[in-house]
């Protein structure tokens, strides 16, 4: 299943918006019991065949950004960040775990051939990638042909490409694309008999965590001076976000495409290794150069809970 993947040249076709799609609001339904879940149908060996090289180069990089008539500027917000140590958004050299477990999610929406990103998390199926609920169902519609590709790099896809068996979000996230609850999973069918922890290893996830913590973010920005081709991170203090939800924020210059990939808390950098905690979800438009993270709480663990047991 390994296959060498071309340097991406990703679409940049909308300046200073990290959406390539339109935000529409989506009507109001009861939130559901249990987490949306959807079983993919599409043979694995189709939708391996449908990514060529040239499709992967040519997806459109997905991201939500708040737009101006959905939120206003509060006063005093963001606080200030001032800190040592803080990186807004530079590429990952150290290699360690952090290289293997994130990677690019590819998918078709709305017709649309698409990217975020993800992170492969311990599991007890040994199959779970974590990752934005828009990366995995949006507008109401759940993606087809989706693809994880661990630790890509330059182009190349090292440890091999895992589709999707079942994709799962929040049902907060199914029902009424919540914001707060901005969080997918993609339980991926085995590859050459291995599973995907076991080929490429897998972060603890955390959940009910302190929040205001310094935390690393990492993804695949595939829009302004990015190009999807390698692996960037953010670093530095966390706050809490009190325009629309109760994320996390945090001074980050990632763009369209790193949607999904995750936050550590407790990250190494010399190992690699952390605890995924949250992921990058969306943006303001009156505040650039900041990324918000949904808080992993009770919604999050049952979510994980559900992907790992199927």
């Amino acid at each position: 299943m390994e296959r060498g993947v071309r340097r991406s040249a990703v679409i940049t076709a909308v300046a200073a918006v990290l959406s390539v799609v339109c935000v529409v609001p989506v009507a109001a339904r009861s939130v559901p019991d249990s987490d949306a879940v959807h079983a993919v149908s599409t043979p694995a060996e189709v939708v391996t065949e449908y990514w060529t090289p040239e499709r992967m180069r040519a997806a459109e990089p997905m991201e939500r950004r708040v737009a101006e008539d959905e939120a206003a500027p509060v006063d005093g917000f963001p606080p200030d960040l001032n800190s040592e140590a803080v990186v807004t958004g530079e590429e990952w050299t150290n290699n360690g775990l952090v290289a293997k477990t994130t990677g690019r999610v590819f998918f078709t929406f709305d017709g649309r051939d698409s990217s975020c990103s993800g992170s492969a998390v311990k599991s007890d199926n040994g199959s779970v990638v974590i990752t934005a609920g828009h990366c995995v169902m949006y507008q109401g519609s759940w993606h087809k042909n989706w693809l994880f590709v661990p630790g890509y790099s330059d182009g190349n896809a090292p440890f091999g490409e895992w589709p999707a068996r079942l994709t799962m979000v929040t049902p907060q996230w199914e029902a009424n694309e919540n914001l707060t609850y901005d969080i997918g999973a993609g339980v991926v069918e085995q590859v050459d008999g291995r599973k995907l922890t076991d080929a490429v290893g897998g972060q603890e996830i955390a959940f009910n965590q302190q929040r205001n913590q310094r935390m690393y973010s990492f993804g695949y920005p595939a829009t302004g001076q990015y190009d999807g081709s390698a692996l960037i991170y953010c670093s530095g203090p966390t706050f809490v976000d009190v325009v629309l939800t109760q994320d996390h924020g945090m001074r980050c210059g990632m763009t369209g495409g790193s949607s999904g990939g995750p936050w550590f808390l407790e990250f190494d950098e010399e190992s690699g290794t952390g605890k995924v905690a949250s992921v990058n979800s969306f943006y303001y438009w009156f505040l650039p150069g900041f990324l918000f993270g949904p808080y992993f709480g009770a919604e999050a663990q049952a979510l994980y809970n559900r992907a790992q047991s199927a």
